[in-house]
């Protein structure tokens, strides 16, 4: 191990020993004396805005698993979402205009679960039908197109994880317990996006613009099971679901 010169140590006792002085007496603390915010951090909190972002995609797109959580508003209705996300599929509750359904989707076959109000547009007899049942949504169906976004990380984050706008660094904050750099898009009006400073610079919270919804972003590379449901709760409806 190689010695530290001794000036060096001088120094660093005389400057700590100055600004236990100037903290006690309550007077201006010199600027070598601040706390750097970055100390001990991954380092993305020096880079310019755009940068930032970059990093920070793409660390999103390199992980192999994500939850997502909070709301998304789009074409004038809201969506709460709940949602474990992978490469090969996700799973996890939506709800919308007060209706709560379940998604499930494995490779490209989705299934969607639903109590039987989401399914009274196609009558007593579906809803009963399908009630409570992992219902197979077909490829061609409308719904595939519109819930499979939903499931899908890559999709899902690539059109969210944006901001618009000129980009610019708005200060070190916290989430949950973690340090974070935020980032902004046209001073806040074009979203806010807290990244990690601790580890990969994983996006943590996400505002979107124009009142679009806020967003949380957890469990980054923890893996977890999604598979096919039992047959048994399965229900292959055949045709265009009632739902659409």
């Amino acid at each position: 191990m190689s010695a530290i010169p001794q000036g060096r140590t001088r120094r660093a006792v005389l400057t700590s020993a100055a600004c236990a002085a100037l903290a006690v007496t309550g007077a201006t603390v010199l600027t070598g004396c601040s706390e750097d915010p970055d100390a001990g951090t991954n380092g993305v909190g020096k880079l310019p805005a755009a940068r930032i972002q970059t990093e920070t995609r793409a660390a999103a797109q390199a992980a192999p698993a994500v939850r997502l959580s909070g709301t998304v508003v789009t074409s004038g209705r809201t969506y709460r979402l709940d949602m474990q996300l992978k490469a090969d599929g996700g799973t996890g509750s939506v709800t919308s205009r007060g209706a709560t359904f379940h998604l499930l989707r494995t490779g490209r076959q989705l299934f969607l679960k639903a109590d039987a109000d989401f399914w009274s547009h196609g009558g007593d007899a579906a809803a009963g039908k399908l009630e409570g049942k992992y219902v197979k949504v077909p490829q061609g169906d409308p719904a595939y197109r519109k819930f499979s976004g939903f499931t899908d990380k890559d999709v899902l984050l690539s059109g969210l994880l944006t901001l618009h706008g000129k980009l610019s660094t708005d200060g070190h904050h916290e989430q949950a317990g973690t340090r974070t750099i935020r980032i902004t898009g046209d001073d806040g009006s074009g979203g806010t996006l807290d990244v990690s400073l601790e580890g990969k610079p994983y996006p943590l919270r996400l505002v979107r613009a124009g009142s679009a919804g806020t967003l949380r972003f957890s469990d980054w590379a923890k893996d977890f099971a999604v598979t096919q449901p039992p047959k048994s709760e399965t229900v292959d409806y055949g045709r265009q679901l009632p739902a659409s």
